[in-house]
């Protein structure tokens, strides 16, 4: 018994490890999310404790969740922004900032289509 004791810790750490890698995974992204992105204004910034989230609109905003939880806080960020932000006009997507245009771009795969309703909800 005791010598299987080892083995056992050694897959119960690797298991633990797995799922946390598992679940501080970001959602897989279209290619379209890199061109809204430029528009966003939350950002990631590098510290010694990890990553921090800062506004580009906002000077006081700052966030620092923990390292498990950072890329999902990116990802409400980014949706709530984008549901404001965004809209679909004729198989455009079009990026406004305080009701005025600040992009326009032709969706040319249903994919970004897909990606657009499942990630902002637009």
């Amino acid at each position: 018994m005791s010598r299987y004791l080892p083995l056992a810790l050694m897959l119960a750490f690797f298991l633990l490890s797995f799922s946390a890698y598992v679940n501080s995974k970001a959602e897989s992204k279209s290619e379209i999310y890199l061109k809204i992105k430029e528009y966003s204004p939350y950002y990631f910034e590098k510290s010694l404790s990890g990553l921090v989230i800062k506004s580009k609109s906002d000077k006081n905003f700052k966030e620092k969740p923990s390292n498990m939880q950072v890329f999902h806080r990116m990802d409400r960020l980014q949706k709530e922004w984008g549901k404001k932000h965004l809209k679909i006009e004729n198989d455009n997507l079009v990026i406004y900032d305080h009701d005025k245009v600040l992009k326009t771009i032709n969706l040319k795969d249903k994919k970004d289509l897909d990606f657009l309703h499942r990630f902002y909800g637009i």
